[in-house]
């Protein structure tokens, strides 16, 4: 069954309406479409990054200019956080990353699965709510609502898409 549900479009969608100009990323195949559009986006500014974790203080940033925005990344940069993400709860500043997940649904990578498996208790444990999602018509409400929590709680929000909704990778990828 081909999925025919434009979730990237909805997430876009999300970010637009929640008022994100801020767009960190680290470059993702599974982000790839999402990314795209932000970047056409006039109202939004998609910066590439090196590491996750710049994403972070991006965001930081941004919030005390005055700016909303959303971390783009992959599962194994969730490790690549872990010391960062004390900076949104101890500043209470708000924090909204989208995570495309690795490690579960079909991977062929075993250097991805322990951050994969792990990704949601880290988040959990580094004071982040957390919300997975893996139907494709259900992605652009839940990023609404993460990012509604995000931004009207100043609290840190991961949103976890399921490797079966993004798809399995392979070496021929």
């Amino acid at each position: 069954m081909t999925n025919t549900i434009d979730w990237p479009s909805d997430i876009h969608a999300a970010l637009r309406d929640a008022g994100a100009a801020q767009i960190p990323y680290v470059p993702d195949a599974g982000h790839a479409r999402l990314i795209q559009l932000c970047r056409g986006d006039p109202t939004m500014r998609a910066v590439a990054l090196a590491t996750e974790e710049e994403g972070v203080a991006l965001l930081a940033g941004a919030w005390l200019g005055g700016q909303r925005g959303a971390l783009l990344m992959q599962s194994s940069g969730v490790g690549n956080c872990i010391n960062m993400l004390s900076l949104t709860r101890t500043c209470s500043f708000p924090l909204l990353m989208l995570v495309t997940m690795r490690g579960q649904w079909g991977e062929f990578n075993p250097w991805q699965v322990p951050m994969g498996q792990s990704a949601p208790a880290v988040l959990e444990l580094s004071g982040l709510a957390v919300y997975e999602v893996a139907a494709p018509d259900m992605v652009g409400e839940t990023v609404a609502a993460a990012a509604k929590l995000a931004f009207g709680s100043s609290v840190g929000v991961a949103v976890l898409l399921s490797q079966r909704l993004v798809g399995s990778k392979s070496f021929k990828d």
